[in-house]
């Protein structure tokens, strides 16, 4: 698996992806676009290697602000799930944000949805506070998580496989 900065080319697949998981926000396509030319945006892939064309199985968008970076959204095909891809993906964000300064990084999740927890947990993000009936359709609250970022990408929480 290799993780790669997005490009237009990927939008079609970053979108089915999307589509596939009911769990991660549901953007337009022109959004994607939107935050990947964002000074502050970020978007990454995770591209099967060997395959042609190559195929998407992931993806994470991310916007960062001065030394805070927001985990914007994240998905993977549901066929590939479990298999690494989104812990891959969160350390090649947090690596490249930390290229450019960031120090903390937060994400909202479903209070509901514990797979996404529990992985969020393991790689060291904390509760910071709750949103209370934040999402709709089905109502749930956000669980507002952050983790600070180490100074090098050494960080043992970004190097677990």
């Amino acid at each position: 698996m290799k993780v790669r900065a997005f490009t237009g080319d990927d939008l079609v697949a970053v979108y089915a992806i999307q589509l596939k998981c009911p769990q991660a926000a549901q953007w337009r396509p022109e959004d994607y676009l939107h935050l990947a030319s964002d000074p502050g945006g970020a978007i990454v892939v995770a591209e099967q290697e060997g395959a042609d064309p190559p195929e998407i199985r992931g993806f994470a968008a991310y916007h960062r602000v001065m030394d805070e970076v927001e985990l914007r959204n994240i998905a993977i095909d549901p066929s590939n799930q479990r298999r690494g891809i989104a812990r891959a993906l969160l350390a090649a964000g947090i690596r490249t944000v930390q290229e450019f300064g960031a120090r903390k990084f937060f994400l909202e999740v479903r209070a509901s949805n514990q797979p996404a927890l529990a992985f969020y947990a393991s790689i060291g993000f904390q509760l910071q506070y709750t949103r209370h009936d934040y999402y709709q359709d089905p109502v749930d609250d956000a669980l507002v998580m952050s983790f600070t970022i180490a100074p090098s990408s050494d960080s043992p929480s970004t190097q677990r496989s």
